[in-house]
């Protein structure tokens, strides 16, 4: 080999070298190793709402060839269920996953991240979020020290179980029932006594009789947790709950910390988490269903007359609350203006597609 090509292919090994070196570093600074641990809000048996968690936790580690890791925790295994938030604004676990609802008794905001009784249904719900409803919700959430992303949604939920039937609002006074949210503090208006037990611990209490009444999710879950074995009037819908949402709660300061790619992860992993739980529901709660009536569970609508008073009763407690908190008056009132629009489109092609096959549906022509 004379010097000359000696001289260049040693030169050319060097570049490359030096080159190899330098890319090893960078790499390893936009793919650090870390891990975070995540504590849900909701007990492993109910694997539809708990399952979400462990899809974000495997799609990150996947998506970061096992470098970012996110260890996942039931209710009450880290920390009680209803502090799951807490516990992320304090540091004590970096990632939560769980209702924002649940929070309430800090400030009446924190409801419009899930739901609010007459709200929006799941598909709306998700379209506010995208279109400035979740901005709302972080410029609340950040001097708490906290950010969130969608990541679930269960659809429409049942009205509950209940020991005795529901035909007057009179028959509502007086019950002691387990519920979520300010549709507690809406029921309590027409005589309910709310309860806030977490979802582990509700069975318990209805079948030794410290409350008389319950509501949780819809067919599936409740399938699962045996309501019907204790109280067989099941009723529909739950008017508080029209669409209500779970969020993926981080710790700000975390969060940011993260390197932008890692971002990008965690978001992307939350985005399908939130599509994929609603399509579960929508897939699992129509056999769940038949199975409970097979059980001993009876149907019930409530009336129209019961729906009108709890409406007004609604609508005087947002009327209250926005007096109270002006975090919770601006974004209902950017809810409100995008649900009279939503609800306008809503009824003239979805609803009438929607209302025409279910007519197919009963009549068994489908």
């Amino acid at each position: 080999m004379d010097r000359r090509r000696f001289l260049h292919n040693a030169t050319t090994a060097g570049i490359g070298a030096a080159a190899a070196a330098l890319a090893t570093p960078a790499i390893a600074q936009e793919r650090p190793k870390i891990t975070w641990r995540l504590t849900s809000s909701f007990p492993k048996s109910l694997n539809i709402i708990f399952d979400a968690a462990t899809q974000i936790a495997n799609s990150v580690k996947n998506s970061t060839d096992g470098n970012f890791t996110i260890q996942t925790y039931g209710a009450g295994e880290l920390v009680p269920a209803l502090q799951a938030a807490d516990a992320v604004a304090n540091g004590t676990v970096e990632m939560a996953h769980t209702c924002s609802y649940y929070y309430i008794g800090q400030d009446p905001a924190f409801a419009l991240g899930t739901a609010i009784p007459f709200g929006l249904n799941a598909r709306m719900t998700n379209a506010w979020f995208l279109n400035g409803g979740n901005d709302l919700i972080n410029e609340f959430l950040a001097p708490r020290g906290l950010y969130a992303l969608p990541a679930g949604n269960s659809g429409t939920q049942m009205g509950g179980w209940f020991r005795k039937e529901i035909n007057t609002i009179d028959d509502l006074k007086g019950l002691k029932m387990r519920i979520a949210g300010l549709a507690g503090q809406v029921m309590q208006k027409v005589g309910v006594t709310p309860q806030q037990i977490a979802g582990g611990d509700v069975y318990a209490a209805l079948e030794k009789g410290t409350i008389d009444a319950t509501e949780f999710v819809g067919p599936y879950d409740d399938q699962k947790l045996g309501f019907v074995k204790v109280a067989k009037y099941y009723y529909y819908p739950a008017w508080w709950e029209g669409g209500p949402a779970m969020h993926a709660f981080f710790n700000l300061e975390k969060f940011n910390s993260l390197p932008k790619s890692y971002q990008q992860i965690l978001t992307d992993a939350c985005a399908a988490a939130n599509m994929s739980m609603l399509a579960n529901y929508d897939a699992h709660n129509a056999v769940a269903l038949k199975k409970l009536v097979g059980e001993g569970a009876v149907l019930k609508a409530f009336n129209r007359d019961i729906l009108d008073v709890c409406f007004k009763a609604a609508m005087e407690t947002y009327a209250e609350l926005s007096q109270k908190s002006p975090a919770f008056k601006k974004i209902y009132d950017h809810q409100q203006a995008f649900k009279k629009d939503s609800y306008l489109w809503a009824q003239v092609a979805e609803y009438s597609y929607d209302t025409f096959m279910m007519m197919q549906q009963r009549a068994g022509t489908l």
